[in-house]
């Protein structure tokens, strides 16, 4: 071989190592590769009465499963679900999406829904971030936190769902936009070994795991480029943008520009009525979800942001927060 070709192939090999080390040190494969997933089982959840209670006390409570899966009344206190509607879908109305994003009809409708899906597929779905079919979900859905979720909490739950009347709603698929829609893939990551129970040996540990699994820092710190400030954890400011109007998340640290005002008593009132002190939360906050938690566990979430650092961030305030 002469010379001119000899290093023209060098050059190319030396830029295909470069771009091969960028990739690695930057974004990494999963991009190109694809999203990480475990094989589906044939794992089947039986369903019993306490499952039953359990899952629906869980998804229409404390994740949220039902307020992102159910159309909502925007106008009406807390942004009440539709009736009739329940776990059906919609596609998301906020702003500042990057495309279309959907939430799937959890419903045991088997053409529009999950009456098809199998316990796994949904499990799968729920703790690691991979849809019936395969593809990386958006993060929107947070399965990084619900991966705390016990084995027996997410059986529950998928029991639950699947008790749901059904409900014929075909939506869209969700439609991401370029480069979002590779970046995501990174985000999913298997279960390959079982969840234990939680420590809920104090109201502090039982409030941290009810506090992840609602996701309350998703919405309640502030953020840069989509990437959460890990330390203003709590300190709220995230906006949010649609037909509840425009809005900033307040800060829930005990920061005198916080709830340090807050008592036990005055937090669950907010949780119960979604009013302070006369002030009501924007229906954003789905307080209409969260009102059905049992004392013992809103004694316990407001138990652990006591515990959290606080953070002086003050917030704008709107007519309806």
């Amino acid at each position: 071989m002469s010379k001119g070709p000899r290093i023209f192939l060098y050059a190319v090999g030396l830029l295909l190592l470069i771009l091969a080390l960028a990739i690695t040190f930057s974004i990494g494969w999963r991009p190109i590769l694809g999203a990480r997933s475990r094989p589906l089982t044939n794992q089947h959840f039986d369903a019993t009465p306490a499952r039953l209670a359990r899952g629906e006390y869980l998804a229409g409570s404390v994740l949220g499963c039902l307020d992102c899966h159910t159309e909502r009344d925007w106008k009406a206190p807390g942004g009440a679900l539709v009736a009739g509607r329940e776990g059906a879908g919609q596609i998301f109305p906020g702003e500042g999406f990057p495309g279309r994003i959907v939430a799937p009809n959890l419903t045991p409708d088997p053409e529009t829904g999950a009456g098809l899906w199998t316990d796994d597929q949904l499990a799968r779905a729920v703790r690691e971030g991979i849809g019936h079919d395969g593809h990386a979900l958006f993060p929107l859905m947070p399965y990084p936190n619900f991966r705390r979720l016990s084995d027996e909490d997410l059986a529950s739950v998928v029991v639950y769902l699947r008790s749901l009347p059904a409900v014929k709603n075909a939506l869209p698929s969700t439609e991401i936009a370029f480069p979002v829609k590779y970046l995501i893939r990174g985000v999913p990551q298997p279960l390959t070994q079982p969840v234990p129970p939680p420590d809920l040996s104090t109201p502090q540990r039982r409030g941290e795991y009810l506090v992840t699994l609602a996701s309350c820092a998703d919405c309640h710190t502030p953020a840069v480029n989509g990437q959460p400030e890990t330390d203003k954890a709590f300190a709220g400011g995230m906006e949010f943008k649609g037909p509840w109007g425009t809005v900033q998340s307040a800060n829930i640290t005990p920061d005198k520009t916080g709830i340090s005002y807050y008592d036990e008593n005055r937090f669950i009132e907010a949780m119960r009525t979604g009013s302070v002190m006369g002030r009501h939360l924007n229906p954003i906050m789905p307080w209409d979800g969260y009102r059905h938690m049992t004392d013992d566990d809103l004694k316990a979430v407001f138990a652990y942001l006591r515990t959290v650092k606080p953070v002086e961030n003050r917030v704008k305030r709107t007519s309806s927060e």
